[in-house]
């Protein structure tokens, strides 16, 4: 058990009358979609009074969502369906907009997270955490590439980070009413929920976890889409790039003042003309590829702000579907 933050709250609290949110975003789940709702809801009629099924389908090319829609009105479902595929972080924002519960549970839609670990999520809510998340403890199935990105990349983070984000933590994670408040709070549109995640505080506890295997299909998150992720919360949160390119900026800089004085001094003393043509041309071109390098850098920080200046949402909503199942009370 990982506990980040878990100060005692004066009361406990208490699941009767507060309904229970489960946020699934989807994209071309069509196959596992229907298993994984069911699964959830059999776990939820014994074990929660007032609960929904919040279904985001980001723009998927399958029938996702028709899929979700002939399921039973029992299971207490509603369907999100986006215009296009805005990627998952987007799904996220969509379902934690539209959940209208007390407590809102974040799950993927193939299968992976063990409904199991439900009841140790509310256990801990219900003792006054605010917000209680999942630690992966096994990657051996994912590739070489991602096991080590994913250390590279959190490791730098949390060198240049402002606050700590939890290694191996996914959206696999329970949130109170407050918790959601805040994020729906946060204005940026280029979203790194992680981030966001820690950056909120709150009380705060991790639980490892090992995820199933999935049983159908294979996951949509390529490679190019995982950096882009990465860069994105890299950008988002941290400022070491840009603080690199001026240290590396400042080392140059003296390095070339040491090699100007060194030939000012053996012209001057030893009356030494330097040669080397080769070498001036040489340091011009390194030079200036590290300028560019780093013209680049501060190019990707100012496309951060110019998107966040376009004030264009972060999804858009092509339908929504009701559930036709019991009526639930809202939480807010």
């Amino acid at each position: 058990m990982h506990a980040h933050d878990t100060p005692q709250a004066s009361t406990r609290r208490t699941l009767d009358g507060t309904l229970v949110t489960i946020v699934l975003p989807a994209f071309n789940e069509s196959g596992a979609i229907g298993d994984t709702v069911k699964g959830i809801a059999a776990w939820l009629v014994p074990h929660v009074p007032q609960w929904e099924i919040l279904v985001v389908d980001d723009g998927s090319s399958d029938d996702t969502a028709g899929t979700v829609q002939r399921l039973s009105p029992a299971l207490r479902l509603s369907v999100i369906r986006l215009s296009r595929n805005f990627g998952k972080e987007a799904a996220l924002t969509a379902g934690l907009d539209h959940a209208k519960g007390g407590v809102v549970i974040g799950m993927d839609a193939d299968g992976q997270h063990p409904v199991e670990m439900l009841s140790q999520m509310l256990s801990h809510w219900c003792d006054g955490v605010d917000m209680v998340y999942a630690v992966r403890q096994d990657r051996d199935q994912e590739s070489s590439f991602k096991r080590w990105g994913a250390r590279l990349f959190y490791r730098m983070l949390s060198v240049g980070g402002q606050f700590s984000i939890p290694e191996d933590a996914g959206d696999f994670r329970l949130m109170d009413r407050c918790v959601v408040n805040a994020l729906k709070a946060l204005p940026e549109r280029e979203r790194f929920m992680k981030g966001l995640y820690a950056w909120v505080g709150f009380r705060t506890l991790g639980l490892p976890y090992t995820p199933l295997s999935r049983t159908v299909g294979e996951t949509t998150y390529s490679k190019r889409k995982l950096i882009r992720l990465a860069w994105t919360g890299f950008t988002g949160f941290s400022a070491l790039p840009l603080r690199v390119s001026s240290a590396v900026g400042f080392v140059l800089a003296l390095m070339a003042l040491g090699y100007g004085l060194n030939v000012v001094i053996d012209y001057m003393f030893f009356n030494e003309s330097v040669p080397g043509w080769p070498t001036i041309v040489a340091s011009i071109m390194f030079f200036s590829g590290i300028q560019l390098l780093f013209i680049g850098i501060l190019g990707e920080y100012l496309a951060r702000v110019y998107d966040e200046v376009k004030g264009r949402p972060t999804y858009l909503v092509a339908d929504i579907t009701a559930s036709s199942g019991p009526a639930n009370d809202s939480a807010d």
